[in-house]
């Protein structure tokens, strides 16, 4: 893995989901000779492209992009695998001559670059599968009740049913005796932050917006674009696969795991016909918001980024401008 504390500078844009990234990005790109550096724990999935809202063809097209369509929804794909993947690419980028431009939601993805990997206790598939049997027979937010007893400040920061990150922290807990917030806090944050301009993290904008429901609208529109296009059908083909199940990292991303809930439930009835989506698209609205909430609670515990209301207008000449000012 390359050491993070020596990379070349790198330009990072984050924000919740739909908070208008890939369009800045792709304005950054116009502007500047860059290669874009996917920051999503559901676009490395090949196969899941409704879903994740992932770039076009065009798009795609218009600038090199990395880490995209790197592995199948069978595999898991780690904080660790991406510090090291990423870590790689900012260096063979720069020896480009371009400017790694790092654009994404996936906070924990951010910090474990930010901040390096934490000596955390790898995946034990036996506990892993204890765990599972448990939470099916008590069901998540018992299992959530749990972890706040042994990991109460792991347990806050979650939600009851966030039931990957639930077990995670459970099985750290039980492999190492010590709970998933004594790995996460063994790093000196205000060291990080005052190292910051060795790791790039400087180079950090983030598209907030200051009124939520412009956000709300902007999630609703693009889950109706989703069901439009097609998401129930691409669900419908993973699940044809016969290896995937709705436990694997891949299908517990928002909208994939409620389409696969909403298929379960409409097989099992019995019913004929296409699946009707109102219950699955207030469901998937919802699941959205939630995400795009933790993802806000993430950005604001990163005090070095510099923020643009992108609600507002001119957000799209704001980032352009704090990029011209970074880039520099």
């Amino acid at each position: 893995m390359a050491n993070t504390e020596a990379l070349p500078f790198y330009l990072c844009l984050a924000g919740p989901t739909a908070s208008g990234k890939t369009a800045a990005a792709l304005a950054i790109a116009q502007e500047h000779a860059c290669e874009i550096i996917s920051v999503d724990s559901a676009l490395v999935y090949r196969g899941m492209d409704i879903g994740t809202a992932k770039p076009s063809a065009a798009e795609l097209a218009q600038v090199p992009h990395h880490l995209i369509d790197i592995r199948d929804p069978l595999q898991a794909y780690s904080a660790a695998e991406f510090v090291r993947d990423a870590s790689q690419l900012i260096v063979d980028i720069s020896a480009r001559g371009k400017l790694p431009l790092l654009v994404g939601g996936t906070m924990l993805y951010f910090k474990a670059l930010f901040d390096g990997m934490d000596d955390m206790p790898a995946a034990d598939p036996a506990i892993r599968a204890v765990l599972e049997q448990e939470a099916a027979e008590k069901g998540w937010p018992a299992m959530h009740a749990e972890l706040a007893r042994v990991d109460p400040v792991t347990a806050q920061r979650l939600a009851p049913m966030d039931s990957q990150r639930i077990q995670r922290a459970l099985e750290v807990y039980r492999v190492s005796g010590l709970p998933l917030s004594h790995f996460h806090s063994a790093k000196d944050t205000i060291k990080s932050i005052e190292e910051s301009d060795s790791t790039g993290a400087r180079g950090l904008i983030s598209l907030e917006p200051l009124d939520r429901s412009w956000l709300h609208g902007r999630i609703a529109q693009r889950f109706d674009t989703m069901l439009e296009q097609g998401l129930v059908d691409e669900v419908r083909t993973l699940r044809a696969r016969g290896d995937l199940n709705p436990d694997l990292p891949s299908m517990r991303c928002v909208g994939y795991r409620q389409a696969w809930e909403a298929l379960d439930a409409y097989e099992a009835s019995g019913a004929a016909g296409p699946l009707p989506t109102a219950v699955l698209r207030e469901l998937g609205i919802i699941a959205t918001r939630q995400l795009a909430k933790r993802q806000i609670t993430w950005l604001r515990s990163m005090p070095q980024r510099q923020v643009v209301a992108t609600d507002q207008a001119g957000a799209l000449d704001a980032v352009l401008q704090k990029v011209r000012l970074l880039a520099n």
